[in-house]
């Protein structure tokens, strides 16, 4: 369960880091992102509400998801640093 609720916290991440901070559309951001090769950096940093869903996990005495979303930020880690050695 935690895991899911990371990758769903991270592909929010992606989307409202796309919206806000660059303040474009999304088809057009992503188009963008293509053109320039920034995949890694942008699933980096669409990871980071992963930190707070975690401790409120942890907060919640709810231990098997906190690590799930451990795992699920670790994977994107990985896949962060296969993109850019790739």
């Amino acid at each position: 369960m935690g895991f899911l609720v990371a990758v769903f916290a991270t592909f929010g991440g992606i989307f409202l880091y796309l919206e806000i901070v660059l303040a474009m559309p999304f088809e057009i951001a992503l188009r963008r992102i293509r053109e320039v090769d920034l995949y890694g950096p942008i699933l980096v940093l669409g990871a980071i509400p992963n930190l707070f869903v975690f401790f409120v996990f942890l907060r919640k005495k709810q231990d098997f998801r906190a690590q799930g979303v451990l795992f699920a930020t670790l994977l994107t880690a990985l896949v962060s640093l296969i993109i850019k050695f790739i």
